[in-house]
């Protein structure tokens, strides 16, 4: 065995490892039961995996005389591990914040939409920012979502609804993957809307015709690496067929299915999800008891967004329901200009209060289940030997604090880590 290492972190109070037997999803009464030691140490090896974890006077024997490139002492504190953000739509221009007056006011999202905001506003202002522009401001929103935990992120396309911006926004992903140690799941999502003097007829047929074929090309060079396809799937933008005919093609093409569906009004979306063997759906706020079952058997995972529903004043999505009927529950933010929130603490907050959810089940939500609704639980989301050594580590006794402490995340989180390295460190920690 090497005797050389990349991270020690030892004595720490409490090690939360959600998962010990490789399970790729929790679902029902199994995320009540999330695996948690105390008195803990853990070992990340110099390839970014995780060696070993468990108590400290046995992590001490294992490795005793081994060198270790950085040892942290956690004394008193918890370790968890690192936060997957399972949907967002972090690459724009533009800001938005006139239209959070109109929906105080009672705007709903399709009248904003309809007066010239929402999805057009931003697309117009994104077509004409350059690349430099989109990659500096989605740096400093990927750097956020770390500082609050998040080490694995879902990053969609969208704002562009034509082939040139589309590609520009997913070239801008690639790059920040390539820049930032945040860890990133790249989505098309063309059909985010059906571009003015189109329709969603003549949308469809780009997509399919036009756009997935240029993206095919620059995947097979090596230029971009693309993990999944989106579409909206809603009333007045993407109906059903033109759903199933774009992710069909997307599927064709290899990528993973993970769309929206079944936000604002009820649309089947979840039973053509199963169909299709989608890895994820999101939001769900108006799925039917019939689709809830559909995902259940497909093991199809519900990406709920506790955001969108709490800042458009929609029903909540139904995250009882789902969990009993066995529907693997992921949580997501769902960043983008419409729900400005890109900490994952303060979803699973919402999660809990408007939800319903236990912290076990939104920590389970917001780490194994996401990692499954990206095709990375094999790797993400749980604290398991040889999965890739990315955690946080909380200046509190317990590890629920991350969820109790409405917003408190930035005084309570001392370290976020990335295949072992230390990626922030925060000085300004406060006890509570």
């Amino acid at each position: 065995m090497s005797k050389d290492f990349r991270l020690l972190v030892k004595n720490a109070k409490q090690v939360v490892l959600v998962c010990t037997n490789g399970e790729k999803f929790l679902t029902g009464k199994e995320m009540q039961n999330i695996a948690v030691i105390e008195n803990a140490s853990l070992v990340i090896g110099k390839d970014g995996l995780l060696k070993a974890v468990g108590p400290v006077d046995r992590i001490d024997s294992q490795f005793q005389g081994a060198s270790f490139e950085t040892v942290i002492d956690a004394s008193g504190m918890c370790v968890t591990p690192g936060l997957i953000d399972a949907h967002t739509h972090p690459v724009w221009a533009g800001d938005r914040v006139h239209e959070f007056a109109m929906k105080l006011a009672g705007a709903t999202y399709m009248e904003v939409h309809q007066a010239g905001g929402g999805i057009h506003f931003t697309v117009e202002h994104t077509r004409q920012a350059s690349e430099a522009e989109l990659l500096a401001s989605l740096k400093q929103r990927l750097l956020r979502m770390l500082r609050t935990g998040t080490t694995l992120v879902e990053c969609k396309s969208g704002y562009g609804l034509e082939l040139d911006t589309e590609v520009k926004m997913l070239s801008v992903i690639e790059r920040a993957r390539n820049d930032l140690p945040i860890g990133i799941s790249s989505t098309y999502c063309g059909a985010h809307s059906v571009p003015k003097g189109k329709t969603a007829a003549e949308a469809t047929d780009d997509i399919i015709k036009v756009q997935l074929l240029k993206l095919k090309e620059k995947m097979s060079k090596g230029e971009l690496h693309v993990d999944n396809i989106d579409v909206f799937c809603e009333k007045g933008v993407f109906d059903l067929e033109c759903t199933r005919a774009i992710l069909q093609a997307g599927k064709d093409m290899g990528l993973q299915i993970n769309f929206h569906g079944d936000e604002l009004h009820p649309m089947n979306s979840a039973e053509l999800g199963a169909e299709l063997e989608a890895l994820a759906i999101s939001h769900l706020e108006e799925v039917t008891d019939n689709g809830i079952a559909a995902m259940a058997r497909a093991k199809s995972s519900a990406i709920l967004l506790p955001t969108t529903a709490y800042i458009l004043r929609l029903k909540q999505p139904r995250a009882r329901d789902m969990l009993e009927a066995g529907v693997i529950v992921a949580l997501g933010s769902d960043f983008n200009p419409n729900a400005y929130c890109c900490s994952m603490p303060m979803v699973m907050h919402l999660a809990c209060v408007n939800m319903k959810m236990s912290m076990k089940e939104a920590l389970a939500a917001a780490t194994i289940n996401a990692a499954y609704s990206l095709g990375k639980s094999h790797t993400h989301g749980s604290l398991e030997v040889n999965k890739q050594g990315d955690l946080v580590i909380l200046n509190s006794s317990r590890w629920e604090h991350l969820i109790y402490q409405f917003g408190g995340h930035q005084e309570l989180i001392k370290f976020v880590i990335v295949k072992g390295k230390v990626v922030y460190e925060n000085d300004r920690t406060l006890d509570y």
